[in-house]
């Protein structure tokens, strides 16, 4: 097991009030510093995983200069100035995998295929909807410009250029970078070890009898399926009892073990609310109530070497916190660079007004509108309310300072997709 490094005094500041969202935010993203190791991965299995060093381009691509299209390639200096050029067809081809042997003298030219290298003495290639052939003539049409058709050596990256930072995760088109110079291995964060429970007595696994007065545990669900394609690992503690020494227990082995805890449930102050005090006694709690709707209750803290992310009970509530809050901290612990989803302004297909100094994030859904598209608020948006996830394709941020929206507004949109929920 990798040895637990400082989280850098990650949040030090205990707020004993309320939080606004945005100076959460600037706290997480100031404070959290990465805690997962460092591992050598294969290539084909570094999708999604967190780049553990810079990389600097060990060659130039293309590793030489090649034809963009099929046709013939000549020298451009050979171009008539004022009309069509005839080219003698010299025999046998370049293609991909296959240079030309011969140098192509001026005047004439070679059978070239997309992507094979450009044979010696030229730097033009004609396309061959666009040429003539007649014998062994190729016809060049009247204005063709010189150098044509022909990628560079080195035109997408040179050798010693800057590619890619530490703290990337690695997309498919990043991999095909990395593949297409010819590496086969990458120096990756390792998995992020995260501890996920639920609490609550009221609590059942689905498919178990319910009593009366008991609920199934969605929340669990939910945020399986949001971390599962996160660079992570996660142990399923299961449903924690509302038992002060069960919790405190069960959270101190976790800590030990893992880099995150994560919980939902029991971050509130009410008597069965264990979590929280089981944190304070354990190890430190930060904040424990932003200003913000749904998702008050949502606690940050440290137990031991791990940090602790307590969520709230209600499943949208859960939901919101966890893809505004808790997914940003969660990739910087992973060794990801400081991750903030991207807000679209769209016009607003709702009327409203709220009171000051609360952030709300409204679940929306885009239709159409009179110049493209306009979000509609889903009306059924209580915290518990599941299918107001559901029938939303994102979240609509009106923040702290705004008293009323008016239809045509623009408002901040969140897609799901760039919430990372999709």
């Amino acid at each position: 097991m990798a040895v637990k490094r400082a989280l850098d005094d990650c949040f030090a500041l205990d707020a004993k009030g309320q939080i606004a969202l945005d100076d959460a935010l600037a706290l997480l993203r100031a404070r959290i510093v990465p805690v997962a190791g460092v591992v050598d991965a294969r290539l084909d299995a570094a999708a999604g995983g967190i780049l553990a060093e810079d990389v600097v381009s060990p060659d130039d691509l293309p590793r030489f200069d090649n034809a963009a299209v099929d046709g013939y390639a000549f020298a451009g200096a050979a171009l008539a100035a004022g009309g069509e050029t005839r080219l003698r067809l010299r025999p046998g081809r370049a293609a991909a995998g296959h240079p030309f042997a011969d140098e192509v003298p001026e005047g004439s030219c070679v059978r070239t295929l997309t992507g094979a290298p450009m044979p010696n003495g030229t730097d033009t290639v004609v396309m061959q909807e666009e040429a003539g052939l007649e014998g062994d003539a190729v016809t060049v049409p009247a204005g063709f410009r010189a150098g044509s058709n022909r990628r560079m050596r080195g035109e997408d990256i040179r050798a010693g250029q800057a590619l890619f930072a530490a703290g990337l995760r690695l997309a498919p088109h990043h991999l095909g970078v990395l593949a297409g110079l010819g590496g086969d291995r990458v120096r990756l964060r390792a998995p992020l070890r995260v501890a996920l429970c639920s609490s609550g007595d009221e609590l059942r696994e689905p498919g178990a009898n319910l009593p009366p007065g008991g609920v199934y545990d969605a929340n669990r669900h939910i945020l399986k399926g949001l971390l599962r394609h996160l660079p992570v690992t996660v142990t399923d503690l299961g449903i924690l009892p509302d038992e002060r020494g069960k919790v405190e227990a069960v959270l101190k082995d976790a800590a030990a073990a893992h880099d995150l805890v994560l919980a939902s449930g029991g971050a509130s102050r009410g008597d069965e609310d264990h979590v929280v005090r089981a944190v304070e006694k354990l190890g430190r709690l930060h904040f424990w109530r932003i200003a913000m709707k749904p998702g008050r209750p949502l606690a940050f803290g440290e137990l031991g070497g791990a940090v602790f992310v307590g969520l709230p009970g209600n499943p949208v509530a859960t939901t919101v916190c966890f893809l505004r809050l808790a997914r940003p901290v969660l990739l910087r612990l992973a060794g990801s660079a400081w991750t903030e989803p991207k807000a679209l302004p769209v016009p607003a297909a709702f009327t409203m007004k709220k009171r000051p100094g609360r952030t709300e994030l409204l679940r929306g859904r885009l239709v159409p509108g009179t110049n493209g598209y306009a979000v509609l608020r889903i009306r059924r948006e209580g915290s518990g309310i599941l299918t107001s996830l559901t029938d939303a394709d994102g979240l609509i941020e009106i923040g702290a300072g705004v008293e009323e929206v008016k239809e045509g507004d623009p408002v901040p949109y969140f897609s799901f997709a760039e919430l990372g929920a999709l």
